[in-house]
This record gives C-alpha cells, sequence and structure tokens, in this order.
C-alpha cells in the first residue's frame, strides 16, 4: 500500500524553472504560509544527509544542476539517433564535436582518466595491463570509424561508429570501469540483452562495441510518441524488458544492473526492447552494499536504494515498476521534482508515481507491486514474466474475440 504523490507530469520539450530539476519555490501552500511540499521533501533528505554525516549528494559524481541538465536534455526531442548502450538521450545542439561527419580522430581522453592535455607519460600508456578478458574479444581501432556522439552513458560517452561496414556503438571509458564492463559484458549471451561484439584495448582509446539499434532508447520513443501505446505492444515491451532482467538475475550468480531505467532500454528494428548499459552492474555476492558511489537516477530508485541502505536484485524489479509507469503515461518520472525532493518524497516520505485512473487494473497492479515499499514484498522477474504471459494471453482472446463479433456484425448488414 502506498500514498500517491499527486503531482501532474509533463512531458513537454521545454526546460524553464518550473520543469523537473527546478521546481517552483513559491509551489505548494507557501502562499499561506505553510511550507511547500518541495521544501518538505528537501528538507527530509537534506537532515537524513547531515545526520549520516556525508555531503549532497552522497558524494554523488554529479552535482544537483548536472542531474537536473540531463532530465531537461532528455525531455527535448531534437535528440540523435541512439546506441544500445547508450544511458541517457542527448540535445542536438549537445551532443558531437565531430558535426555528424565519419572521423577516424575520435578522442576519448575526455572521458577517461587519461589527461586531455597529452601530457601523459609514456610509461602510463606503454605499461597499460589489458585484462586477458578483454584481449579475448579485440578489435582492432584502425578497424573502426568514428562519427558523431551520441549520448552520455552512467561511466563513458556513445558514439556512433562503423566496424567492416556495419553501424556499431562505441563507447570510451576510463581504465577501471571498462575492465569492470568488459569482463561482465563479454558472457551475456540473450535476445534482450544488449550485444556485446567486442572491445578495443589501446591505451587511451580503451572503449566496448556493441551493436547499434536505430530506433534507439524507450524514453526516447515514449517521449516522441505522445498517444497511448496498444496494451499488445506494452504487454510485449514489458515482456522483453522482464527477460532481459530475469536472465541478469539468474546468471550464475546473479547480475544486478543498478541503473535501469528506460533511456538504458533500447528497441531495435522489430520492436524488439534489449536492456543496455552495464556500467554500474555488479555481481550480486558484491550488491549487498550500500550504494556508496551514489551513481544511477534518482527518479528510478527504489527507496531502500535512495535511503543508502543494502540493496539487491529488488531494487532492479522497483526500477522496473517505474518503467512501467512510463510505458502507460508517456511521462518522465518525479518531472516536477529535483534529486534532493525525490529523494525525500520516495526514500522518506513513502511517496509514489501517481496512476492514472484509465490504467487498466492488472497494469495497476503490476506497478504498485513492483513499487512496493518493502523489497521482500516485490515479485521476482520470472513471477512478471509468468504475469506478462497470461496478460499477453488474454489481450490475445479479447482481441480475436472482438474481430469476430466485428465480422459477424458485418455478414449481418450484409
Amino acid at each position: 500500500m502506498y500514498i500517491p504523490l499527486h503531482l501532474e507530469c509533463s512531458s513537454g520539450v521545454s526546460h524553464d524553472e518550473n520543469s523537473p530539476g527546478k521546481p517552483s519555490r513559491d509551489s505548494g501552500d507557501e502562499s499561506e504560509g505553510k511550507p511547500g511540499i518541495s521544501r518538505i521533501l528537501s528538507s527530509k533528505a537534506e537532515a537524513w544527509i547531515a545526520k549520516k554525516g556525508l555531503s549532497w549528494p552522497w558524494g554523488w559524481p554529479w552535482s544537483p544542476n548536472d542531474q537536473e541538465n540531463e532530465l531537461g536534455q532528455q525531455k527535448s526531442y531534437g535528440v540523435t539517433l541512439v546506441s544500445e548502450n547508450q544511458v541517457s538521450e542527448t540535445n542536438s545542439t549537445a551532443n558531437n564535436e565531430a558535426s555528424g561527419s565519419w572521423s577516424s580522430s575520435f578522442n576519448v581522453n575526455s572521458t577517461s582518466s587519461v589527461s586531455s592535455s597529452g601530457s601523459t607519460s609514456s610509461s602510463a600508456v606503454n605499461k597499460f595491463d589489458v585484462d586477458s578478458d578483454c584481449m579475448d574479444y579485440e578489435i582492432s581501432w584502425e578497424d573502426l570509424t568514428i562519427g558523431e556522439q551520441i549520448g552520455q552513458g552512467s561511466c563513458g560517452t556513445v558514439y556512433h561508429g562503423l566496424w567492416y561496414g556495419s553501424d556499431v556503438a562505441v563507447k570510451a571509458f576510463s581504465k577501471l570501469e571498462y575492465t569492470d564492463e568488459v569482463s561482465l559484458m563479454k558472457r551475456l549471451r540473450h535476445p534482450n540483452i544488449l550485444l556485446f561484439m567486442g572491445a578495443v584495448t589501446t591505451p587511451q582509446r580503451l572503449c566496448i562495441v556493441t551493436e547499434f539499434l536505430p530506433r534507439g532508447s524507450l524514453f526516447r520513443f515514449l517521449q516522441k510518441n505522445t498517444s497511448k501505446l496498444e496494451m499488445r505492444r506494452r504487454i510485449q515491451m514489458a515482456l522483453d524488458i522482464a527477460r532481459g532482467m530475469n536472465y541478469l538475475h539468474h546468471f550464475n550468480p546473479p547480475i544486478i544492473h543498478r541503473d535501469l531505467k528506460s533511456s538504458n532500454l533500447l528497441v531495435d528494428k522489430n520492436w524488439t526492447v534489449k536492456v543496455g548499459d552495464f556500467g554500474l552492474s555488479r555481481l550480486k555476492h558484491e550488491t549487498y552494499l550500500t550504494t556508496k558511489t551514489g551513481r544511477g537516477t534518482p527518479q528510478w530508485m527504489a527507496p531502500e536504494v535512495l535511503r543508502n541502505e543494502p540493496s539487491d536484485e529488488k531494487g532492479d524489479v522497483y526500477s522496473y515498476g517505474v518503467v512501467l509507469w512510463e510505458l502507460v503515461t508517456h511521462k518522465i518520472p518525479w518531472d516536477k521534482l529535483s534529486s534532493v525532493q525525490v529523494i525525500g518524497a520516495v526514500g522518506f516520505m513513502n511517496q509514489r508515481l501517481d496512476i492514472p485512473e484509465d490504467v487498466e487494473p492488472q497494469w495497476v497492479s503490476l506497478i504498485e507491486s513492483c513499487c512496493h515499499s518493502e523489497p521482500q514484498s516485490r515479485p521476482s522477474f520470472q513471477e512478471l514474466v509468468e504475469k506478462l504471459k497470461d496478460m499477453q494471453r488474454q489481450n490475445t482472446i479479447q482481441v480475436q474475440a472482438a474481430r469476430a463479433a466485428a465480422a459477424e456484425a458485418g455478414q449481418k448488414e450484409l
């Protein structure tokens, strides 16, 4: 059971002072001399942070304004084609220095631990030790043609590229993040998981090569298509995601994604949805710990994660519930609140996204079960797959019955 927070969300393209990251200072009841909801949410989270002796926001790599800008960019319709491992949509006015032309002058220094000034010592370059796992899937840098920047991931920058004539996505990394993601992704093979194709191990040009999906992210699709998805497609998309996540959670050992959101879900030419970006993913035995790095996006994060408590795969289930909400609303979650206010609302005030009244009861039930306050009360992805398959069968029967009734009515008119 949760208490809905009745905030009207908007999917408009403008990002002004009252957009997701910058709610009005005069919101709520402040005009009547009472503290507004924004101030209450902020104070709740800030008080907890101060009590724990932490700095805002738990030493996260972004400042509040950076996160607000990310959501602001996601709201823009001026987005480029996106790759399978893209994490966030980018604004067309800020997405590339290559200006759309193919170029082999790609330099990842700005996104890696190597200095962009070019002052890196030769010893640092020559002594870079590449994990043997990376070497097994090595792609020669000279075989890649790099194009425009198409996204900013959780742990790197994404570029559109060509590899022997095939469109690919190229994600640039720092050394540590690179080896972690390669060692994880090289083992994953599933129709609903981003296809890992190989890795470039050249120092200063560390990157991962994956398939390129021109339809882009689910976030982009939902923001560009405001008309409600028909039930059949919505169920299939939700089922694709659940199958991909179920595969990860049943891996040996299980893999926790930790950054599941619509901009990390990519759609292929056949409308199949695939799970991408494993920059924050961890094996389960490493995941029963607090999120000290603070990475992730608060709007999709589970309450226990926002409170910096130990978490497991049920945190992914909560994030999935937010994606289900996006599938029926085509809106950005908590777009009237800043990151710190989301932490206060979801993590400390037990608030949940308001579900429209016209949403089907079975879909409402799915969202509510996934977003349950108690992690162990949330379903597993295996259970979600079974529920969605049952919903798919029921929907097929209903559609067939409707068609038969329409055909019968047409015959009578003749």
